[in-house]
């Protein structure tokens, strides 16, 4: 497959097109300019404004843009104070700490499982 290199001026282009056409999808857009939908995914991360026009003609965020989210994939809050930020992580930890001790159980049963069943099985 060859490799095809855009202009930034392309590029740019195809972002304004989708954020400015109504109702227009990724897909839709990455058909009509001959591109692949993952190309102009990535050129709306890179020069995307995370505006869009709305099908009915006003404007709306995109919903493409992607929202900060911590390591468990739930969405960081904006306006998250010191202390808030302190629980929320000491909650992540003691909710990290069990699911430890849980693997540790498991992995232990599974330990001595395994040394019963090759002590079963002399032939």
């Amino acid at each position: 497959m060859v490799r095809k290199n855009y202009s930034e001026e392309f590029r740019r282009q195809a972002v304004d097109l989708y954020e400015s056409t109504p109702g227009a999808t990724v897909r839709g857009i990455a058909e009509d300019l001959g591109i692949v939908r993952g190309t102009l995914r990535t050129w709306l991360d890179a020069y995307g404004t995370g505006k869009k026009t709305a099908a009915d003609g006003t404007p709306t965020t995109s919903p493409l843009q992607s929202t900060p989210t911590t390591s468990a994939g739930r969405p960081v809050p904006v306006d998250e104070t010191p202390q808030a930020r302190i629980a929320r992580l000491e909650a992540r930890v003691a909710e990290l700490e069990a699911s430890e001790r849980k693997l540790t159980t498991e992995r232990e049963i599974l330990q001595k499982a395994a040394k019963y069943f090759a002590g079963e099985t002399r032939w």
